[in-house]
């Protein structure tokens, strides 16, 4: 089989299906929506039962379970401050990962594999907003370019699967995501749950003021993940191609109207204040979705709406959550 003779078509509801990283955020939302769609073989495996960094764990899993189809959502993430701090650890685990769950599948000749990234891997100054064409094109964003280097070399792979061995793997980048099972670490997490849990733990302590990093001003998408856990599906089903796919819904806001709208639904009425000291970050980050349009699929959870369910979740899990 080539790329040119394969056509994408609704898969098969029965065959096995491997999600890699299936607890975490966009796992399993992924996993939620197979379910919905009638899926009755998912394959999903904890860290601890199954090490992905591990190549012959790796390699025997795949030989005993020989999946169809694979969701890639496995991978080492973080904010701002984890990536700066940890750059090695980044880049090394997420190259494991990957590297050990592409060969396996290869191995196996896996008819379908969608590998996962973030679109930290476009330029930090590339022309906004980002087309999928601007990758490789400009310096990364110092502060995570461990991090976008690996999931460069994922799409490298996916793209080099597709020429050397003719398998129709593809690439889906996603802008921010945010929503159920997300990380609300004051260290590790990225900045729409940091910003909830500091608003709620200020609400609930009845603290005057809250600061955040940087100055407010950069612009950033975010999307909710039960939206990106249906865009995997769409893809899965309704494109092909060696090109990567941004997911996202085409609009952005400052992380100032973020705070805002966090505080208002955490019912924070008190100062919010900025430390100019810390970093920004990429000063705006907004995803051309227009590939992803043309397939058929646009995003549906408005922001505001979804920040409010975020932290409904927030607050219903917090006690058993990473925090």
């Amino acid at each position: 089989m080539t790329d040119l003779d394969f056509t994408p078509a609704p898969l098969d509801r029965a065959a096995p299906f491997y999600v890699a990283g299936h607890r975490g955020m966009v796992g399993s939302a992924i996993w939620r929506k197979l379910e919905s769609e009638g899926f009755t073989n998912l394959i999903g495996r904890t860290s601890s039962e199954l090490d992905l960094r591990d190549r012959h764990a790796v390699f025997d899993f795949f030989a005993d379970t020989k999946p169809r189809y694979v969701a890639l959502a496995a991978a080492k993430v973080g904010g701002i401050m984890a990536n700066n701090t940890y750059p090695a650890d980044f880049l090394s685990e997420n190259m494991q990962i990957q590297v050990n769950v592409m060969d396996a599948a290869l191995a196996q000749r896996v008819e379908r594999l969608q590998f996962l990234g973030s679109s930290c891997i476009y330029p930090k100054f590339a022309p906004q907003p980002i087309k999928e064409d601007y990758l490789l094109t400009g310096h990364l964003e110092p502060t995570n370019d461990a991090y976008a280097i690996a999931k460069i070399a994922g799409i490298v792979q996916v793209q080099a699967v597709r020429r050397q061995h003719g398998l129709p793997w593809i690439s889906a980048m996603p802008t921010n995501l945010y929503g159920p099972g997300d990380n609300f670490s004051p260290t590790g997490s990225h900045v729409l749950p940091a910003l909830i849990r500091r608003f709620d733990e200020a609400r609930e302590s009845g603290a005057t003021s809250v600061e955040n990093w940087g100055t407010g001003s950069p612009r950033r998408e975010f999307l909710h993940v039960d939206d990106m856990a249906a865009a995997v599906f769409h893809l899965f089903e309704h494109y092909d191609g060696p090109s990567q796919v941004n997911v996202g819904t085409g609009r952005d806001t400052t992380i100032k109207e973020i705070a805002e709208m966090v505080a208002a639904a955490v019912g924070y009425q008190g100062e919010i204040a900025w430390d100019t000291s810390k970093p920004d970050g990429t000063p705006r980050k907004l995803l051309d979705v227009s590939r992803l349009a043309e397939s058929g699929w646009t995003s549906s959870v408005d922001l505001r709406d979804g920040i409010t369910s975020t932290v409904e979740w927030y607050r219903t899990n917090k006690e058993h959550i990473r925090t």
